[in-house]
């Protein structure tokens, strides 16, 4: 693949962003950029980072790898280059050490006023575990969302890095760039964005405060309207151990569930009945395989709908017609998404060995004679 600026598609096309290579929800936020049509250049270490994940690695698809030595001096004067032409710097390392690198936001807005700073970590920029450790069991553990996960009321469930590193994380990373540039380009100022996953798990999470204000959060797992409690939104085994997903909330819809669930159902209105209602519910569903109940609900408004794995997603009737997911180079991926009527977005290049291209992407980005970089041991072509 050669690397040109600007060949990628989608409303963002235009904007130019630096990353400072990371792991988990930086890689994510800056695959969701350059899906929506961003120029975005990743700067990984010399040999790649913790996880040599190499072309399969989704989350760095859609951009070049340039590999510097940011310990280098000639490495560091090569990012700052790049920034004076940049729309957005994205780093995800601890507190402090982006400042250590001589990259920090003073040095970079002395650069290029105009420039967001997006910074994505587990704690914040500051507060007291701001320069700790942590996964994202543990960000999601102190904002209260992961004591409410899961219908066994013995001991929560987490599920995977889901809400923390992408929920809480990278999207809300995403959202404060876009928001940063559009503001940006109003007052012709940047600023940092400081993207915590717990900041952002809490805020995400803000319907579980809505059910507490209402006095509706009993402290109990299996306990409220959308965690199991109720056995009209909860999940049911099959005949052939699959499993059916059950989401009938409002009376219109479990009207519909009623009619075509072939057997008499007791009230759903009394809660004094739902024991007897989901066992009910759970005898019928075993009665058929997973197919014949898909095949019962197919398109209904009863909301109930087939738990498939991941690697039969793909193939279900719905999402093959719309193409949620793509195969590039042989690997079946997600889609860019959302979609846009006038700017679509197109899937851009596969992921990028460490420094695959770094000649021709700061080449591309204005840099001069890369080839002394890369002899002076600045940079890295693979």
């Amino acid at each position: 693949m050669t690397y040109e600026l600007g060949q990628c598609t989608g409303p963002l096309r235009g904007v130019k962003v630096v990353e400072i290579a990371g792991i988990g929800p930086g890689p994510h936020a800056c695959m969701i950029l350059a899906d929506l049509g961003a120029d975005v250049i990743r700067i990984d270490r010399p040999g790649g980072g913790m996880f040599a994940s190499g072309r399969s690695d989704l989350l760095n698809r859609g951009r070049p790898s340039v590999a510097l030595d940011l310990k280098h001096p000639a490495a560091v004067e090569t990012v700052l280059t790049l920034v004076d032409g940049a729309d957005v710097l994205v780093e995800g390392m601890r507190p402090g050490a982006i400042e250590r690198l001589g990259l920090g936001p003073d040095v970079c807005h002395a650069r290029n006023p105009r420039l967001v700073f997006g910074r994505m970590t587990g704690w914040g920029q500051d507060g007291p575990w701001s320069q700790a450790a942590g996964h994202d069991m543990n960000y999601i553990a102190i904002t209260g969302a992961l004591h409410a996960m899961g219908q066994d009321r013995a001991r929560p469930h987490f599920p995977s890095n889901l809400v923390g590193d992408f929920g809480g994380g990278s999207t809300y990373l995403v959202i404060g760039i876009l928001a940063a540039l559009l503001e940006a380009r109003l007052s012709g100022e940047g600023q940092v964005v400081d993207a915590a996953i717990v900041d952002g798990t809490a805020h995400l999470n803000a319907m579980a405060s809505t059910f507490a204000a209402m006095g509706l959060d009993t402290g109990t797992r299996r306990s409220g309207l959308l965690d199991g409690g109720t056995p009209y939104y909860d999940l049911y085994e099959t005949a052939d151990g699959r499993h059916m997903s059950v989401g009938a909330l409002e009376p219109q819809f479990w009207a519909d569930l009623v009619a075509r669930i072939g057997v008499d159902l007791p009230d759903r209105d009394d809660p004094a009945g739902f024991p007897a209602l989901r066992s009910a519910l759970t005898a019928r569903f075993k009665e058929k395989t997973q197919a014949e109940w898909a095949e019962v609900f197919d398109g209904t408004d009863a909301c109930v709908a087939p738990v498939v794995p991941l690697s039969e997603a793909p193939q279900h009737p719905h999402l093959a017609a719309r193409g949620t997911f793509v195969e590039r180079d042989g690997v079946t991926q997600p889609a860019p998404a959302p979609r846009f009527s006038r700017t679509p977005s197109t899937l851009g290049a596969g992921p990028d060995l460490p420094g695959e291209h770094t000649r021709e992407a700061l080449a591309a980005w204005g840099i001069d004679d890369v080839d002394a970089l890369i002899a002076g041991g600045a940079a890295t072509q693979a």
